[in-house]
This record gives C-alpha cells, sequence and structure tokens, in this order.
C-alpha cells in the first residue's frame, strides 16, 4: 500500500484531528474564480476539510475521493449541502465527459497527483479562463524549547517531515516559504505556460492542540501510518511525554498558503 492510501485506515481520526483552513480562503478563491454557477472539482477531498467551506458559501462540488472510507466521512459530511457529489476513484482515473468547470481546486492533495499528467489534467477539466486552487495547511512549533525537544524524538525514531519539524520562525512572510521544504507550485505552473494571473496568498492563525488530539493528528499522517504499529506506538508515546512535559500540549503557528491561477 502506498504512503497516499493509508489514510482510510484513521478516516475518523484523521476527520476530527487535522487541521482545517483559514476561515477567509474559500471566499477568497471564490471571489478569484466567479464560477458564474458552474459547478467546481475538488481532488482528492479526503473528509471534507475544505469541501464543507465552499459548499457553505453556495459552491456546487464534485468531488473526487480514491479511498472509499474517506468518501463515507465525506458523504456524511457534506451530507446537508444537495450540491455536493461524491465521485471514487483517483483524479487520474476520473473523465469529466464532456463537462467543463469553472473551478478545480485540491487541499493538502496536489503532491499525490501524478506530476507527469497533472497540468494537463488541469485543463482537461477546466474553461477557458477557469481557474485551479491549490494549497495547504503547514504548521511551525511556537515554542523553540518544545521543537528542540521533539526533534530529538523525530531523530531518535527516523521520523521526516513531522509537522513540528520547524519553528514557526523558520516560515517567513512568503506564501509557499515552507522551511525549506519542497511542493509549492509556482514555478511548476510557470514553466506550464497554459496558465495566468498567479497569485499566492497566505492566511496565518495561532493554534493549539492538546496532547491527545495532536497524537491522533500524528497518526492520521502517511509517515506514520506506514510505520509497523510497534515503532508508531513508540515514537508517540515519546512525543506525548514530551508535550506532558511541557503544560500538556503544543502551540503552533498555522498558515494557510493558497496559490491561483487560470486559464489562458
Amino acid at each position: 500500500m502506498t504512503r497516499s492510501q493509508v489514510f482510510g485506515e484513521v478516516a475518523e481520526i484523521y476527520d476530527a484531528a487535522r487541521p482545517g483552513y483559514a476561515d477567509a480562503l474559500a471566499a477568497e478563491v471564490l471571489a478569484y474564480a466567479d464560477p458564474g454557477g458552474r459547478t467546481a472539482v475538488e481532488v482528492g477531498a479526503g473528509t471534507g476539510k475544505a469541501t464543507v467551506a465552499f459548499a457553505a458559501l453556495g459552491a456546487s462540488v464534485v468531488c473526487i475521493e480514491p479511498d472509499p472510507r474517506m468518501a463515507g466521512v465525506l458523504r456524511r459530511n457534506t451530507s446537508r449541502y444537495p450540491g455536493v457529489r461524491v465521485h471514487g476513484g483517483s483524479f487520474e482515473e476520473w473523465r469529466p465527459g464532456g463537462r467543463r468547470f469553472g473551478l478545480l481546486f485540491a487541499a493538502t492533495s496536489w503532491h499525490w497527483v501524478d506530476p507527469v499528467r497533472r497540468w494537463d489534467l488541469v485543463r482537461d477539466a477546466l474553461v477557458p479562463g477557469g481557474a485551479v486552487a491549490l494549497f495547504w495547511n503547514p504548521q511551525g512549533v511556537r515554542d523553540t524549547r518544545v521543537h528542540t525537544a521533539l526533534a530529538e524524538v523525530d531523530r531518535r525514531h527516523g521520523i521526516d517531515r513531522s509537522p513540528h519539524s520547524e519553528p514557526a520562525s523558520s516560515y517567513g512572510d512568503v506564501p509557499g516559504n515552507w522551511a525549506r521544504q519542497p511542493g509549492w507550485p509556482e514555478e511548476e505552473c510557470r514553466r506550464d505556460g497554459r496558465f495566468t494571473d498567479l497569485r499566492a496568498v497566505r492566511y496565518r492563525q495561532e493554534q493549539h492542540y492538546d496532547t491527545g488530539r495532536y497524537l491522533g493528528y500524528l497518526a492520521s499522517l502517511s509517515r506514520y501510518r506506514v510505520l509497523p504499529p510497534d515503532r508508531r506506538e513508540r515514537v508517540l508515546a515519546d512525543t506525548a511525554h514530551v508535550l506532558d512535559a511541557h503544560g500538556g500540549g503544543i502551540e503552533m503557528d498555522a498558515f494557510s498558503d493558497l496559490f491561483l491561477a487560470r486559464t489562458r
């Protein structure tokens, strides 16, 4: 099983513990896209962390979600929004069927899409001038002492790029400046040449997790899911020990970094 297919094992934990996105983000995207009543398509909708925000603003959304367990939670979370439809399967396998959409968005899922085909697939899905919105929610630890102690736990257990792997101060003020972590799509989109009006927006807010919720968050991440169960339990126990020794939780700076572009 690949890392992109492990989330369904803990779909309920994922839904309860994973952070969402800045309240203003969905409105920003819809104002930019101006879909004019056209349906949007969401790539890798998960349990609906972003979907609900768009649906609450009146957007109709076709949600593409490959994991049936995640899709089950997604259907429950969006059941009160008749404009939301869920399609099972991967974005690469999905066919628009002659339809064209005014907006395509992906919430912390773009990096799972085939890098060779993804911009072609976006173009095939959108009307001329249609918008693409890609966004992520990285976090940084506010207390440097907690960061240092957790970094030692990660080093000891061979964990790479956990949510607490960087202090909040390392992110700077520029959207996509993810403390030396790759994945921001602007340069790739610019090289493609078929998109225009590229924009980047950052939202920032403080986020507190108590120990239990933070462990649930970590347990929902692919880099922890793929560990052997006994090793995963040890690293989570050691992480809990650090958090309990520093007041029973962790304070983070939570970013919502948004990339926007439209087809020429």
